[in-house]
């Protein structure tokens, strides 16, 4: 059975740099044995976003893509935190914030982008948490995907 940081590596991903608060925030809390993640974007391996509305400039595959690339930036302020994937016993819970228009009905599509990725680093057990996918007006910034995510760290 393979570490996290194992099956990370062996996705052959790289993480964007962790992004730092656009407000007054701080981007990731512990609290005893949790790790909560504030609200993350759409940064590419550049430091650049992915900007676009779903269901408008952007189809529902590169919305999946684009979450995905948000579930990458927790992971980067993992990293850049902790240090270590291993530290995280399991994925608790996943908000995902899509940002599309009206008549768009598919978040949860769009939200496996992250979903899938967290189950690829912790496994069937503990990547996969509960959550909620839900649609938005607008997102910071034109985002099409906002995330923020609960921990539960091993002791």
């Amino acid at each position: 059975m393979n570490t996290p940081d194992e099956n990370f590596a062996a996705l052959g991903l790289t993480l964007p740099p962790a992004p730092k608060p656009l407000g007054v925030y701080k981007p990731y809390l512990i609290d005893g044995k949790y790790l909560y993640v504030s609200g993350h974007g759409t940064v590419r391996e550049d430091g650049t976003l992915i900007v676009g509305r779903i269901g408008d400039t952007m189809n529902d595959d590169d919305g999946k893509l684009a979450a995905r690339q948000v579930g990458l930036s927790i992971l980067s302020t993992i990293k850049a935190n902790l240090g270590t994937f291993n530290r995280i016993k399991r994925v608790i819970k996943v908000l995902g914030m899509v940002n599309c228009i009206p008549e768009f009905e598919k978040h949860p599509f769009i939200i496996n982008g992250c979903s899938e990725l967290f189950r690829e680093v912790w496994g069937e057990d503990n990547g996969v948490g509960v959550r909620s996918a839900v649609g938005m007006g607008s997102l910071p910034g034109n985002i099409p995907v906002e995330i923020e995510a609960l921990f539960e760290l091993i002791e």
